[in-house]
């Protein structure tokens, strides 16, 4: 199995390195070759460097680490190449107001999540995860001992359920299902209560996941 991961960034080159060690084919696309193929290269023989497009025609699951607006312009190039993947989208709604604090970059009860999926193909199979925690915990918390980091996600196919919850286990952390696609606003920033800042930055265990999920249903 393979998973292309679109964007090198501080997410996308932290769940690079987590699937890597945890045995993981991985191909690295970004706006910047030479960063893709430097990453590529530290990572090792699992990890390969190519074009977007490249990398996701040779994939079985697209890691889209990139912001939203980019989504909204590089889902539709290539729409045909996602059809009958897995495709999971860490994304939040972040935007920076004229003070550099952050804001949503979408109405209230709008998520990044629905946006990101009403752009797929139909047969495309959807998942929000990798997003839910900041980029600086995400990269410093897999295989968390004694009792492992969770990661959310969101979806309502079962493939992509599947998918979401190997590649978390391989990344280093436990996998917690938040609920479908209408729940993935809860997982996102800001705002969210199951994001990482929801918890006030606190990185709980899956025990602490799923009793923060019950108290809010």
């Amino acid at each position: 199995m393979t998973t292309a991961i679109v964007g090198v960034g501080n997410i996308g080159g932290a769940v690079a390195r987590h699937l890597v060690a945890g045995g993981e084919n991985v191909v690295l696309a970004g706006k910047s070759t030479p960063r893709a193929k430097e990453l590529a290269d530290e990572l090792g023989p699992l990890a390969q460097a190519a074009s977007a497009q490249d990398a996701i025609a040779q994939a079985d699951t697209v890691v889209l680490a990139i912001w939203l607006d980019a989504m909204r312009e590089l889902i539709p190039q290539v729409a045909p190449l996602l059809a009958g993947k897995v495709v999971i989208d860490p994304s939040n709604p972040i935007a920076f107001d004229a003070q550099g604090q952050v804001v949503r970059s979408l109405p209230d009860g709008q998520s990044a999540g629905s946006v990101a999926a009403a752009l797929l193909p139909a047969d495309a199979h959807y998942v929000k995860a990798f997003g839910t925690l900041a980029a600086e915990a995400l990269a410093a918390n897999a295989n968390r001992t004694p009792q492992p980091a969770a990661l959310f996600y969101a979806t309502d196919d079962e493939r992509a359920a599947a998918t979401a919850e190997r590649l978390i286990r391989a990344a280093g952390f436990d996998p917690v299902k938040a609920g479908g696609l209408a729940d993935a606003g809860r997982i996102e920033a800001p705002g969210g209560d199951l994001h990482q800042f929801g918890f006030n930055g606190e990185v709980v265990t899956a025990d602490q996941a799923r009793a923060a999920i019950d108290a809010h249903q």
